[in-house]
């Protein structure tokens, strides 16, 4: 469910409550459908052709080529066969990248809010977070120009001052994104990492 822009609301059971009190703030899970339906895929067209080859062996009718020929050359090969040795190696690397998928929750992007309702979840996207601080930043006096990144445990802010003295613009830019990450609501505000230069030769 959306909620404004850069935000998403989701109908979500009460977070269990932590010892003192405080909520656990659990990520969003993506769903990762595209990988899921690929296995799904997979796994179906393998064992429909494994299906109907057993069925047609059982209708007294020959085996087809291909599981004939698998057969030979899985009795035949050795283990140390570079044939063999490459596909075992891919089957564990899709192996390892599924369960990577299925431990992970992904959603990196989504920043999850303080809960203000026990059913709903709520979370914010990091490009909102850094249009937020961004718009903040350029309010302070003597900013030329901002750029902001915003991870899940940090706040990269640089800034380009052409006037006034930088300590001067760092102090009030210190005091401005303090509040405007106090002001995001995220159950995890980041901290701020904040970089205050002249502008380079011709204006960079």
């Amino acid at each position: 469910m959306s909620g404004p822009e850069g935000t998403v609301l989701e109908k979500d059971p009460p977070p269990a409550e932590a010892p003192g009190g405080s909520g656990v703030h659990r990520r969003f899970w993506s769903a990762r459908r595209v990988p899921a339906g690929l296995v799904a895929l997979s796994a179906l067209v393998v064992s429909g052709a494994f299906l109907y080859d057993v069925v047609a062996v059982r209708a007294h009718r020959a085996a087809l080529g291909w599981r004939r020929e698998l057969a030979r050359q899985l009795a035949e090969r050795p283990l140390d066969d570079i044939w063999v040795l490459t596909g075992a190696g891919v089957a564990c690397a899709l192996g390892l990248w599924l369960l990577v998928l299925a431990l992970t929750p992904g959603l990196r992007a989504l920043l999850p809010m303080r809960p203000v309702d026990p059913d709903v979840r709520a979370a914010l996207h990091r490009d909102a977070a850094a249009t937020v601080l961004r718009d903040r930043a350029l309010e302070v006096a003597g900013v030329r120009s901002v750029r902001v990144r915003v991870k899940r445990a940090r706040a990269d802010v640089r800034v380009v001052s052409h006037f006034r003295e930088l300590d001067d613009v760092r102090a009030d830019l210190t005091a401005t994104l303090d509040d405007a990450v106090a002001g995001l609501g995220l159950a995890r505000p980041p901290s701020l990492s904040l970089r205050v230069r002249r502008p380079g030769r011709k204006g960079r």
